[in-house]
C-alpha cells in the first residue's frame, strides 16, 4: 500500500498515545478501516519504537527499576491471580514485554546475588515455567502475549513473516522462470552483505533496470527507509548495480524518488516485468537500430505469457 505523506501522518497522529495491545490495535483498525491490518501494526510498530527509544532512559534507572520492583511484590502479594505487571506497565507508560524484563532482571539479582546473564535473562522470558516464583512466571508470561511490539513471541512472528515473505519471493520468479541467486546461495560463494535476490539475468521494471531484489516486511517511512539506504541499499547498489526493494507493507509513497539514481520501490511484487534473453541472429531484424541492439537481443513480458514462452521482438 502506497501512502500519501500526509496520509502515513494522519496514522502516525492517531498512534501517538495507543499503547502495544490488540485492543488498541482494534481501534486503529476501526478507526482507518481501508488500510490492511498489516501496514497498520507496522506503522504503529515502527512509531511505538521510536517512542520508547526517546523515553526508557527514564525507566532505567536504579532508583525507578527499585520503586516498579518494590511496587510490584507489594501488588503480587495482595492480588497474586492479576495481571499485576501488565497493569503496572500500563500505568507506567512503557512496553509490557520490556517491563517483564526490567522486573525479571532485578529478581534474578536477589535470587543468584548478583547481575544475571543476558543468557539466563532471554532463557527465562522466552519460557517463563523457568522462573522460580509462580506469580512472577505468569506475569511475565501475561506481559509476552500481550504486546505486540517488543518481546521473544513478537521477534519470533517478525522472523517467521520476514522468512514467509521471502519465500513468497523466491515462489513468484520461479512462476516467472526467472533465474536467480537467493541469499544463502550468496553467503556460500563468499558474499557477506547481500541483497534477498540477485538476478542472474537483469529484468527491466517500469522502464528500470533491476539486478538485485530485497525483501522488506514492513512499512517503509522516512527514518526506516533512510537507515535501510545507509545501511544496505547504496552498498547493494554499489556492487551488483540498480535494484528493486519490495515493502510489502506499504511505503510513504515520496520516498520512490531514487529511480533515476538505481532504487526502485514497490509494495508488491511487480505484475509487468521485462527480461532480456539472447535472441538468434536470424530473428532480429535488419533495420533495427544500431543503438537499440544490445536491448533488442530479447524482450519478452512476462505478464503477457504463459511461462516457459519466449516472445522475442
Amino acid at each position: 500500500m502506497r501512502l500519501s505523506r500526509a496520509e502515513y501522518k494522519e496514522i502516525v497522529r492517531w498512534t501517538d498515545h495507543l499503547r502495544p495491545t490488540r485492543q488498541c490495535m482494534k481501534m486503529l483498525k476501526d478507526r482507518f478501516p481501508h488500510h490492511s491490518q498489516s501496514t497498520l501494526l507496522s506503522i504503529f510498530s515502527l512509531e511505538y519504537q521510536k517512542r520508547i527509544k526517546r523515553t526508557i532512559s527514564m525507566h532505567r534507572s536504579p532508583a525507578d527499576v527499585e520503586r516498579y520492583f518494590q511496587r510490584y511484590l507489594s501488588e503480587a502479594e495482595a492480588r497474586p491471580t492479576a495481571p499485576v505487571l501488565l497493569e503496572l506497565a500500563n500505568e507506567m507508560d512503557l512496553s509490557p514485554a520490556l517491563m517483564a524484563r526490567i522486573i525479571l532482571d532485578r529478581f534474578l539479582q536477589d535470587v543468584d546475588g548478583g547481575i544475571p546473564s543476558k543468557t539466563v535473562l532471554n532463557s527465562m522470558l522466552k519460557e517463563p515455567s523457568l522462573i522460580p516464583d509462580q506469580i512472577l512466571a505468569n506475569n511475565i508470561y501475561q506481559c509476552t502475549i500481550n504486546d505486540c511490539c517488543y518481546g521473544p513471541l513478537v521477534d519470533c512472528i517478525k522472523h517467521a513473516i520476514g522468512q514467509e515473505h521471502e519465500v513468497l519471493l523466491r515462489d513468484k520468479l520461479k512462476e516467472q522462470n526467472l533465474s536467480f541467486l537467493d541469499e544463502n546461495q550468496l553467503r556460500t560463494m563468499g558474499y557477506d552483505k547481500t541483497p534477498d535476490i540477485i538476478l542472474e539475468v537483469p529484468v527491466a521494471v517500469e522502464g528500470h533496470i533491476v539486478h538485485w531484489i530485497e525483501s522488506k516486511a514492513s512499512f517503509g517511512d522516512d527514518h526506516s527507509h533512510r537507515t535501510y539506504l545507509n545501511e544496505q541499499f547504496w552498498s547493494y547498489w554499489n556492487r551488483f548495480g540498480p535494484g528493486l526493494v519490495i515493502y510489502w507493507y506499504g511505503f510513504i509513497g515520496e520516498l520512490d524518488c531514487q529511480r533515476d539514481r538505481g532504487i526502485l520501490l514497490k509494495d508488491c511484487f511487480p505484475t509487468d516485468i521485462v527480461t532480456l534473453c539472447h535472441a538468434t541472429q536470424q530473428e532480429r531484424t535488419p533495420e533495427a537500430p544500431k543503438e537499440d541492439k544490445e536491448w533488442k537481443k530479447g524482450i519478452r513480458r512476462v505478464a503477457d505469457e504463459k511461462p516457459g514462452k519466449k516472445l522475442n521482438v
